[in-house]
């Protein structure tokens, strides 16, 4: 499966097998004492030869090409496919030898795509029933129950001489003022109705002004008043900054938190830093417990990265950079 390419210190391939020949096309007598250069696509030339060069200034014996991003070749019809491989070197009396072995992981990244694809349909999917859930909570339950509420309001002022009924009235009022409450504020929750009406500024600005109340924790909000943002970017920004506060709210024991968000180029730059207690992000996670996980899969979806920082008494910091323009699957 793996195929297996030698080159010497000038680039020139010396050691071409089968499952190479299978993976470019080219056959090994096509190959050998050819660059390297046929089989890499022409935009990476000269950084795969600034690679090769620091590696082989390192002296490591071997290490994983590409550091975690995708690598990609080129076949003999032109074709460019992504790779994983790893590189060595040995030094011989000809001179210096690098081997690479490499796989063709082509379907390996179509799957990780329509995976990625059916994640953001779900999540799409599933903002949309929250959306329509908080809107019949707010449109429906709570105007039913302000109503039944009105009706104990002129029950009570319409039985006057009876204490006891009185007293059941007095009950029935403050249990749906509770009923009320909780209906909005799960409402809210579900998907604050304030993201669809005016946007994610407002939306942003509604969040951090109900973290303050919840927690008398102060919060600042740094953000330009004119970011505007497509979805699944604005409901994906307003979660990760919702999803942070409630980290916080319930870990950080903090006295400030703050929060940024600006753009840079055709990335959106995000940022939820508070001054807590802080924690080893290298720690085990504890059961139940996804709140990191929840924002990473969160930036994910919107092809992003997330970034935590944290250590014991020095607060958490909530990184991520998202690109703004909407990518394909």
């Amino acid at each position: 499966m793996d195929g297996i390419i030698s080159c010497d210190d000038t680039q020139r391939v010396v050691l071409y097998n089968k499952a190479a020949e299978k993976i470019f096309g080219w056959s090994a007598e096509e190959a050998l004492g050819q660059s390297l250069e046929m089989l890499i696509p022409s935009r990476y030339h000269r950084l795969h030869s600034q690679q090769v060069r620091r590696f082989g200034a390192t002296g490591t014996t071997s290490r994983r090409m590409g550091d975690n991003t995708v690598l990609y070749g080129r076949r003999k019809n032109g074709d460019e496919f992504p790779i994983e491989a790893s590189i060595s070197q040995l030094n011989t009396p000809e001179g210096k030898l690098y081997t690479v072995i490499l796989r063709d992981i082509t379907e390996r990244v179509r799957a990780r795509d329509e995976l990625a694809a059916f994640a953001a349909e779900s999540a799409g999917v599933r903002e949309q029933e929250k959306s329509r859930i908080a809107r019949e909570l707010h449109d429906e339950l709570a105007q039913s129950l302000t109503a039944a509420k009105m009706d104990a309001i002129w029950l009570r002022d319409h039985v006057p001489g009876d204490p006891e009924a009185q007293g059941k009235i007095a009950t029935m009022l403050s249990m749906l003022d509770t009923c009320v409450a909780s209906t909005r504020r799960i409402a809210a929750d579900l998907r604050p109705l304030v993201l669809d009406d005016l946007g994610l500024v407002p939306a942003l600005e509604w969040v951090v002004q109900n973290f303050t109340q919840r927690t008398s924790v102060p919060c600042e909000l740094i953000v330009d008043e004119e970011l505007e943002l497509e979805e699944p970017f604005a409901t994906g920004v307003f979660r990760i900054v919702q999803e942070a506060l409630q980290n916080a709210a319930k870990h950080a024991e903090a006295r400030q938190v703050e929060v940024e968000i600006r753009t840079h180029g055709d990335y959106l730059l995000l940022r939820v830093q508070d001054d807590g207690i802080g924690f080893r992000p290298s720690d085990p996670r504890k059961p139940q417990s996804l709140g990191l996980v929840g924002l990473r899969e969160r930036a994910q979806l919107m092809r992003g990265e997330l970034r935590v920082d944290s250590s014991p008494g020095a607060g958490t910091r909530v990184e991520a950079k998202i690109p703004t323009v909407k990518v394909d699957a």
